[in-house]
């Protein structure tokens, strides 16, 4: 089950949800056909519960948003940017554990 603290972002509002944070912002660009996505889907809800108000997990849809993709320049998915301040400060691709992705979100916190 998807975790509600889960955003779905996509053109329109990428920006000012990404402007609008006050902590570090997992992105999480994605797609509906990608296996390794799905397996990281369930890690980054398990994050955004646990750590609600200290960090924001979000989701574009490379599918339904090239654009946010090229403007990131995202090649391969699942790819991971870690953004505060509106900055991305660090990026990973493919499947990655909980425990890395909240020591990378910790880092930039």
């Amino acid at each position: 089950m998807a975790s509600e603290n889960v955003l779905n972002l996509n053109d329109s509002n990428f920006d000012s949800e990404i402007s609008a944070a006050t902590v570090p912002v997992i992105v999480d660009f994605w797609a509906e056909w990608c296996g390794p996505c799905r397996m990281i889907g369930p890690v980054l809800d398990q994050l955004a519960d646990e750590q609600a108000g200290a960090l924001k997990v979000v989701k574009v849809n490379v599918d339904e948003n090239p654009g946010l993709a090229a403007k990131f320049g995202v090649r391969s998915i699942p790819m991971l940017l870690f953004i505060k301040n509106g900055a991305v400060r660090d990026t990973v691709v493919g499947v990655q554990s909980k425990d890395t992705l909240l020591r990378k979100a910790q880092a930039i916190a």
